[in-house]
This record gives C-alpha cells, structure tokens and sequence, in this order.
C-alpha cells in the first residue's frame, strides 16, 4: 500500500510538472495570489493553507492567506480585499458554494482566474478549475470500510455481503456533510450505491428511519450537531436495548462527536459501534488507535495544493492546466474541468504506512 502511495505521488509530482511546464518561476514570479479558506476549526484546513502559502512562496509568489471560520459574509469580504489588493488568481474552499455569484464576476471582470479548491462553487459561469479528490469513491469507501468492520463484507474488496453478518438484521445509522458543500453529496450518494441494497435486502436496518440526505446532513460540518442528532436517535430509536451496530460518518469531526454521545450513551470503548470518518485528524487517529473509531479515509491535502498551484501558475503563464475529469462536475451553470485524486481507507492494518511513513502525520503526534 504504502508503495501505491509513493507512486501515486510520484504521478502528482508529473502532474504537477505537466501543469507547470518548463519556464522559470520568474516569469510569474512577484505577483500576489489570494488563497481563501473556510475555517481553522478543523486542523485538516490549516494544513491546506500552510501548504498551498508555502508552495506558492517557494515559486516566488506573494500570498494573502485567510480564514473566514464559516461566516460567509466574512468570506466574501475577504474575498473582496484580495481583488482589491490586485490578486492575480484565487484559489478557494467555499464555505458555501453558492453564495460567492458577485465576488466571482468581479474577479471575472478584472480578469482573475478562480481555482475551486475541493470544494465546487456551484451556480456561476466564473470559476475555471476544480482540484479535489474522487468524491464518489471516499463515499464508496466510507460504506465499504464501515461493512467490513461490521462483518457484512470479507475484505475491502468484496461488492456483496459475504461476511460472518452477511444476513443480518445490524443496526446503522447514518451521517452526511453540510447540504452546502457540494461534496457532501457526492460522498453520500456514493456511500448509498453501497448500503442501499443492504438496507433493502434487510441485512442493514436504520432505526431511526433517517435515510434521506436531507434528514442526515449535517450543516458547516459541526460535530456538536452530530452529536446531539445521535443522542436524541438513541433516545428515540434504542431506549429498547437495541445496540447500534455501524455509524456512516463522512467526517472525523463528526465521528468524534458521534463517538461522545454513544460513550455518553452508556456504550464502553469495546461496545462502540463501527465508526467511520474522513481526513485523518490526528485526533481521530488517536481514536482508531484507542480502539473507538474504526476507520477513515485518507486524502493526501499535500498533493491537492501542489495541484491546485500548478492549476493557477499555469493559467497566469497562458497554460492550459491538466485535469483528469471534465465531466462529473457541473456546477449548476457549466461543467468544471477538475482534477481528481485518489483517497485510501485508513485502518489500524495500515495507518502506520499510509500516515506516519509518508510523512503526513509525526508519530509523535500520536502519542
């Protein structure tokens, strides 16, 4: 695995020379791009930040780096000083994808090119690339990782219920990301392609009877949200003694919070049902270690800047970026050529490899 990683960056680091192209950094060098994240709540953001700030500074560029912690009026400000200021380019994580309709004109009015940072800005013509990850697969992922852990599926590989509880009836309940993050969507359609027959064939039963996104989602990703949504499911849905067998979590902030409520619950760190989750925190790595979560889903965010700069350098020097995918995502208003990276499942079999020999993570960090 952990070769399969090093080789996977080894292509990010082609792309990133295909992006580039041959010509010096001089050529683009002195001028100021505007990097636009959405909150510092979430460790998973600032290293985004310190890694495009960084990358870019190193091409000799100047960088206004700023957080707008999840106000989007904040984030359209800040948005709008970085033009005034004379940005050459943005690169933005929305915080809601389509709020940003007039910061976008003006940008497109004065001429700078606008990166959507794994995020889609949805519902405007003026955004000309898209860098992220397979959306459709972390979903994919997730439910896969969470079945495995559950004993419905043998391995990681299988596409059907195979394991020792492959005829059920196991309880699950599910979580999804904010409604105004694009990707929510795409992470929970993709983990439904795969619990859905399970869920109709009855080897899976939600509860709750909360199936639908829009019952599960869960705004601007807040864990305290998730929290109190699985507290009022366990007093609603198990004050019969039923146990909660899996928990979909798109999102380790969430499973954290998940993970409060069924301790707070009654359920020991041995009870715990199968949690999943998404970014590798390292606090939810301490989790997994710690035997309360089971997985989450590893995406490289040092190989997203690097994709995500050559993205707005090669624009400024009249390249044409390299995507891999010009038809998934359609903003509403156009279909944004992007390019997709691949994520891992995190387990304890591999964590070792995946994050700490890759460098991602310090050991030390872990305790």
């Amino acid at each position: 695995m952990f070769k399969k990683v090093l080789g996977i960056a080894a292509a990010g680091a082609l792309v990133v020379a295909g992006l580039t192209g041959c010509a010096p950094a001089a050529e683009t060098a002195g001028g100021l791009i505007g990097v636009s994240m959405p909150t510092q709540s979430s460790t998973r953001w600032i290293s985004d930040g310190d890694s495009i700030k960084s990358a870019l500074e190193a091409d000799g560029f100047t960088v206004d780096l700023q957080y707008a912690e999840d106000d989007i009026p904040t984030q359209v400000t800040q948005l709008e000083g970085m033009l005034t200021k004379g940005a050459k380019a943005l690169i933005i994580a929305a915080i809601d994808g389509t709020q940003l309709t007039d910061v976008l004109q003006a940008a497109a009015d004065a001429g700078v090119p606008v990166i959507a940072y794994d995020r889609l800005i949805r519902d405007s013509a003026n955004v000309d690339y898209y860098a992220t990850f397979d959306n459709f697969k972390v979903g994919v992922q997730q439910a896969t990782s969470m079945l495995v852990g559950m004993g419905v599926y043998a391995s990681e590989e299988s596409t059907s219920a195979d394991g020792a509880n492959a005829k059920g009836p196991l309880n699950v309940e599910l979580f999804a990301g904010s409604p105004d993050d694009n990707n929510a969507t795409f992470f929970f359609n993709g983990a439904m392609s795969v619990l859905q027959p399970l869920i109709d064939s009855k080897v899976l039963v939600v509860k709750s009877g909360q199936v639908a996104f829009e019952k599960v989602a869960t705004l601007r990703w807040d864990g305290a949200v998730a929290q109190k949504r699985m507290e009022d499911i366990l007093v609603g849905s198990y004050a019969d003694g039923a146990k909660v067998n899996g928990v979909l979590s798109p999102y380790d902030g969430l499973s954290r919070g998940i993970i409060a409520a069924l301790t707070d619950g009654g359920y020991a760190a041995a009870d715990l049902p199968t949690i999943v989750g998404q970014d590798a925190e390292v606090l939810s790595v301490k989790a997994m270690i710690a035997g309360e979560q089971y997985s989450t889903i590893f995406k490289d965010t040092r190989e997203l800047a690097k994709v995500a700069v050559a993205m707005a350098e090669a624009i400024l020097k009249g390249e044409t970026p390299e995507t891999n995918d010009t038809t998934t995502y359609n903003n509403g208003v156009k279909v944004v050529p992007s390019y997709l990276l691949t994520p891992y499942i995190v387990t304890m079999d591999n964590y070792k490899e995946l994050l700490i020999d890759s460098g991602y993570i310090k050991e030390a960090d872990l305790g």
